[in-house]
């Protein structure tokens, strides 16, 4: 493992009786990076995680977390990262301030170092007039922000985010999104599996896909849209009625248009930008009048349907038990 990778896994495998759960998982993330692990539900993602953290031992292969081998070195693995999982595991008989007093004190930490450090996480995470209140009391978004408060306390450098938004709503998600952002910029390396394919779009630097416990794909967003089709020539018009007189006149340019009346759009493989420019130009002076024209790449739904032959969905709680349990 070079110095230039946070995290890296090779060959990783985990076995429960018959069952595989994980079969020869492999990656890196480069130092303050983002990597996103997705796939269906079962897919062993979880697993994976848990491996990574020390939580689950590997059948077999090997893994490293800040140059720390997590079989033959898990404490030291332990210090250098943090855990997010699923569920937030706040204290809710706990205030927010004395949550994060615990752990760093579990951590070994100075209590100046301590006071210092809770101080700066709940007003980071937008939770510094509720420090003081029981946890229980929190929000679900609330919750979430003081569970990644607690698993930075020991300012780790190297982050492990398991579904982190599951549960939050969209205001609240966006939120820890930037949180997560501005983490990134100081130079922690984040691992995010995830359910929502918009959040790996967001965050990621590079993704890897797996499924039945096996990596069908990586790279950065943008190859996996590629790979996954070309992009679309989209072209809305103004008035239903021009839909006939408009696939008439770009039909000569184009291939294969689709018709969708519905959404009065007008939709042919794209060759690249200077094809759009040229189908916006036939439209000059021709009396039809378009709302929009553009080009319109895969989506990461796009590409986990050509992958794993089904659209993503979103984490169930007996997912969560069947990979906890694993």
């Amino acid at each position: 493992m070079t110095s230039l990778h946070a995290i890296e896994a090779d060959g990783l495998v985990k076995r429960f009786g018959d069952t595989v759960a994980v079969d020869d998982v492999s990656f890196v993330v480069p130092q303050g990076s983002v990597l996103g692990l997705l796939g269906p539900n079962g897919a062993g993602k979880t697993t994976t995680v848990r491996m990574m953290t020390t939580l689950t031992r590997p059948t077999s292969g090997t893994a490293r977390v800040a140059g720390h081998d997590v079989v033959l070195d898990p404490a030291a693995v332990r210090r250098s990262m943090g855990l997010t999982g699923q569920a937030a595991t706040v204290d809710e008989l706990l205030t927010g301030r004395e949550n994060l007093h615990l752990i760093g004190s579990l951590y070994g930490l100075g209590s100046d170092y301590i006071k210092r450090a809770s101080n700066d996480l709940l007003e980071r995470f937008s939770l510094g007039d509720a420090g003081d209140r029981m946890a229980k009391t929190y929000s679900g978004g609330m919750r979430r922000r003081l569970d990644l408060a607690v698993s930075l306390i020991a300012t780790p450098p190297v982050l492990f985010l398991d579904e982190p938004t599951t549960g939050l709503d969209p205001r609240s998600r966006v939120e820890l999104w930037e949180v997560l952002r501005e983490l990134v910029l100081d130079g922690t390396t984040l691992l995010l599996t995830t359910q929502y394919l918009e959040e790996a779009d967001q965050l990621a630097d590079n993704i890897v896909v797996i499924d039945h416990g096996t990596v069908i794909a990586e790279g950065t967003p943008l190859q996996l849209k590629d790979q996954s089709g070309a992009a679309a020539l989209v072209v809305t018009v103004s008035h239903a009625q021009d839909l006939a007189a408009a696939e008439a006149l770009i039909s000569p340019h184009v291939r294969e248009v689709h018709v969708d009346p519905g959404s009065r759009q007008l939709t042919a493989p794209a060759e690249g930008l200077g094809h759009m420019t040229r189908v916006a130009g036939i439209f000059e002076g021709s009396g039809i009048d378009l709302d929009d024209i553009g080009l319109k790449r895969p989506s990461l739904d796009d590409v986990f349907l050509h992958l794993t032959g089904r659209r993503a969905e979103q984490p169930t709680q007996s997912e969560n038990d069947e990979e906890v349990s694993a």
